[in-house]
């Protein structure tokens, strides 16, 4: 679950990774509705001339169900629909899940109107002669509003140790912005004199999207990074064991390997880098697993240091709490108070080419970029319609720095495929996909769903 574990966890656990409040839930049927909007329109004789082979925007459902990736609706005959093809995406990569994490505004009614008007914006597909067709011309902005009136408000919970902790919104890392929303983090500076907030996976990912995307349209400018890592996976960069979700570790990633782990250390150094080209100072959090050496630590702490970062600091709050990271929270409160030149990596009116090439020079190490001729035809098309000045959200993998998951470490030498580019203009910017990226899971051989259960008393077991 996204909760955290041991005596570091926001609570309620079962709550929190099942329906919370219901926001996911909105998501769905706002984004849903819009679906039955686009196909309702073309049932009642296409008065917008919208043309059914553009249409890019399909339907959502908070299940991994891969048989839905690709389908055709309104079969049956005419009292059906017309037919076509279309499909299905997790409701995590909906663009309205995008909007949420997005919407700015000081009070509720500032935060309503600005929700408003970026639905409104939402592109479905085009008229045969190639005119956006939005939410608003098929006049269901204003429906999936009203279905995410509430929505919009963060939700309070808290830690085992009764701090507060907000939880809002959900948009994934690899295929959107990957962070939780602009409000919530307005409310809790109002609140708090610190606000620590995730950005999902690595400054390749979240992070570059929390400083491009998020600080751009929030106006909020971060005091420093936190950058969290483990022993464990950097001797995984470091080319020992292999990972596989759902088995357990390999001994030898257990075991002390200062080569290795000096080798996987280029990884993080990267990260580090990465992080100081936001002008933001660095803080290096390691999570701590029993099997860590005091070697490997103190290897970490001297290398983190070197490439920039204020330090290396323990963080063993999966065993102790709060008192596990007091160390760090000192060494971060220290950061937050040094000087901040934060810039973006890119300005609005740079060319759409030019602002990917410096997300993948810059940020991944990477060569080049190559664009095959989808991705050509919509950089002309997107250049043509204005939409050049929205800021990139990259869709790639997670699990390296490079657009390959199976480049480890610190990758050179490599060039990014842009095989597509799509427009999230209501959301408010462009996400290019390097290579292949799903955006409907699927489930594994032996799903989580299946160790799930009520038991005799009635409490959910099998969820952790």
């Amino acid at each position: 679950g996204a909760a955290g574990g041991g005596y570091a966890q926001v609570v309620p656990f079962e709550d929190i990774n099942l329906h919370l409040t219901g926001d996911g839930h909105a998501v769905s049927i706002a984004h849903d509705l819009l679906s039955a909007f686009v196909d309702n329109t073309l049932y009642h004789g296409n008065p917008l001339d919208l043309d059914p082979f553009s249409i890019t925007w399909t339907r959502v459902v908070d299940v991994n169900d891969r048989a839905l990736r690709k389908i055709t609706v309104g079969l049956g005959g005419k009292e059906n629909g017309v037919p076509r093809e279309t499909g299905f995406d997790i409701t995590a990569a909906s663009e309205v899940m995008a909007i949420l994490a997005l919407v700015n505004g000081d009070d509720e009614r500032s935060a309503l109107k600005d929700l408003r008007a970026k639905l409104g914006r939402i592109v479905v597909g085009t008229t045969r002669s190639g005119k956006p067709v939005t939410a608003d011309d098929l006049k269901c902005a204003g429906a999936m509003t009203v279905l995410m009136k509430d929505a919009i408000k963060p939700n309070l919970l808290q830690t085992l140790e009764n701090t507060p902790a907000f939880i809002h919104a959900g948009p994934f890392g690899n295929i959107a912005h990957g962070n939780n929303s602009i409000l919530e983090d307005k409310v809790a500076l109002k609140l708090n004199d610190y606000v620590i907030t995730e950005a999902g996976f690595g400054s390749d990912l979240g992070m570059e999207k929390f400083f491009d995307i998020k600080c751009r349209y929030s106006g909020l400018v971060p005091n420093a990074a936190v950058m969290v890592t483990t022993i464990r996976a950097l001797k995984m960069h470091g080319g020992v064991g292999k990972i596989v979700a759902g088995k357990p570790l390999p001994d030898e990633l257990l075991r002390e390997n200062l080569p290795a782990l000096e080798k996987g250390a280029a990884n993080l150094v990267k990260h580090i880098e990465n992080a100081k080209l936001y002008g933001v100072p660095v803080v290096v959090a390691v999570n701590h697993f029993p099997s860590d050496t005091d070697r490997e630590v103190a290897l970490i702490e001297q290398i983190a240091r070197d490439a920039g970062a204020e330090g290396a600091y323990l963080s063993d709050v999966f065993a102790k709490g709060g008192a596990g990271a007091i160390s760090l929270a000192e060494a971060v409160a220290h950061a937050c108070n040094q000087p901040s030149k934060f810039k973006f990596l890119y300005q609005d009116d740079l060319p759409i080419k030019e602002k990917i090439e410096r997300i993948v020079r810059q940020i991944y190490g990477g060569e080049g970029v190559d664009y095959l001729p989808a991705a050509e035809q919509k950089i002309k098309a997107y250049t043509e319609r204005g939409y050049d000045k929205l800021p990139i959200c990259m869709a790639k993998t997670h699990l390296s720095l490079s657009h390959d998951e199976k480049l480890k470490g610190r990758p050179r030498g490599f060039r990014v495929p842009i095989r597509d580019i799509r427009a999230s203009v209501g959301a408010g910017f462009l996400y290019p996909l390097c290579g292949e990226m799903r955006t409907m899971p699927g489930l594994g051989s032996v799903p989580a769903g299946a160790k799930m259960d009520i038991d005799s008393e009635g409490n959910i077991v099998g969820l952790f």
